[in-house]
């Protein structure tokens, strides 16, 4: 019988797929050739496994058995489930399963190299926070100690980085809750919920057949690996929270979507203070605004945004000041020898091992998205365009980028066989943890 229509465009769809995916392989293997070539000539751009920050070590770990069997059990009924459960359980489901592919991920590195000693290097935040006493005096003197050449400078992560990341973990402390191990595992619990609210973004916007298709994606992220553990990973649910949350707002009625929406500012002001450079994340929150036309509901956020920019400005911390000095050292730092010819598209390279390959076939299709997602998607691309063209992230931007890349597994709804594509993407992550000693 001759092949259908129908058939014979599902033939050419995958066959484009695969092209996609191949053409992004071999940039990923231009950038490592050409990474390794600028370190044989001398130019240190301070990756042992370019793009990526890791070096190579096989190894497995106490998370191997774990990492596998919640790699089957997603890959072979992930797609059923997300159909046939209701919403509240399957966002329940969806969150264990993300919970559990991140620590066992984690703990292929052990549960002291890949858990307690992600967050307790002299870079890192937590060596930092013995240093603060009162809250007042840190955010008072928090810039004073950013640049380099002075006395009493900030360790490289907290210097890098607005106060509310380095607040985060003093709260911790002063809960009970310090040390590596309970810091790593409170940033993979929160990280792990990224996905979820990705997928209560979609649904507020009209999607919700969409977001329970792209949901497995979600929870098999190969980002995942950064997730546990980098503070990244814990900065991209932050952002996702508050896009959904202004989803919610935007769509719905009454004091309970003002409250939505007036949460969603205050979340994405507190991004604002978590990183530098998810001033970007306005563009996710944007797209929802301009999709929904609800004046109200931005007026409500803005609101919320406004009123953490107001604390913390009143309590002697300047974010433009902070922007500035961040400028000058990272002018001064590692940057330097990082060409940004390379890494302009380098980083590229580096970004698709965190979405991995389903992403990448599944952003050609975006078009066919509904309108809100369409906006959705296109600006979390357009957040890491800007970003990449900025030179302000040259490397690392495998966990930098987390709280972009998030959004972006929304087109893999519309991909044919997603078993084969999730199990391309739990491959991807079990091959780079497995096969690399990643920094994050």
């Amino acid at each position: 019988m001759p092949v259908t229509v129908a058939r014979r465009s599902r033939i050419s769809g995958s066959a484009a797929d695969l092209a996609v995916v191949l053409a992004a392989a071999l940039v990923v293997v231009a950038a490592a050739v050409v990474g390794r070539a600028l370190l044989a000539g001398g130019t240190d751009i301070f990756l042992p496994f370019p793009p990526l920050l890791a070096e190579w070590l096989p190894h497995a770990g106490p998370g191997t058995p774990a990492a596998l069997a919640v790699a089957a059990l997603v890959v072979a009924h992930g797609p059923a489930p997300a159909q046939r459960l209701t919403w509240g359980r399957l966002l329940a489901v969806a969150y264990a399963g993300a919970v559990a592919w991140t620590v066992s991920l984690a703990l292929v590195d052990g549960w002291q190299r890949g858990v307690v000693e992600r967050l307790t290097s002299s870079q890192e935040y937590l060596h930092d926070v013995p240093r603060v006493g009162d809250v007042g005096t840190l955010l008072r003197t928090f810039a004073d100690h950013i640049l380099t050449d002075r006395p009493g400078f900030w360790t490289t992560h907290v210097g890098a980085h607005p106060p509310g990341a380095l607040l985060t973990f003093v709260w911790l402390d002063r809960l009970g809750l310090g040390g590596g191990g309970a810091a790593g595992l409170f940033v993979m619990l929160v990280g792990a919920s990224a996905p979820v609210a990705v997928a209560v973004a979609a649904r507020a916007l009209g999607a919700e057949d969409l977001a329970r298709r792209a949901l497995p994606f979600g929870v098999l992220l190969p980002g995942a690996v950064w997730v546990g553990v980098s503070a990244d990973g814990m900065f991209a649910a932050v952002l996702a929270w508050g896009v959904a949350l202004l989803a919610i707002g935007s769509t719905g009625r009454g004091l309970r979507a003002d409250l939505a929406a007036v949460t969603a500012g205050v979340l994405l002001g507190w991004c604002l203070y978590l990183s530098y450079g998810l001033v970007l994340g306005g563009l996710p929150a944007l797209a929802v605004l301009i999709h929904t036309r609800r004046l109200r509901a931005g007026l409500f956020a803005a609101a919320g945004t406004l009123a953490v920019v107001a604390a913390f400005t009143a309590s002697g911390f300047w974010w433009f000041t902070g922007f500035e000095h961040v400028r000058v050292i990272y002018a001064a730092s590692i940057a330097q020898t990082r060409p940004y010819s390379y890494f302009v598209w380098a980083n590229l390279a580096a970004v698709a091992f965190t979405v991995g390959p389903a992403v990448v076939a599944a952003l050609r299709r975006a078009q066919a998205l509904p309108t809100g997602v369409v906006l959705l998607v296109g600006a979390a691309v357009a957040a890491i365009l800007l970003a990449d063209l900025s030179g302000m992230s040259k490397a690392e931007v495998e966990r930098i980028w987390l709280p972009f890349a998030g959004f972006l597994v929304l087109p893999c709804a519309l991909l044919p066989h997603p078993r084969r594509w999730l199990g391309a993407q739990a491959a991807l992550a079990l091959a780079v943890n497995h096969l690399l000693l990643t920094v994050w």
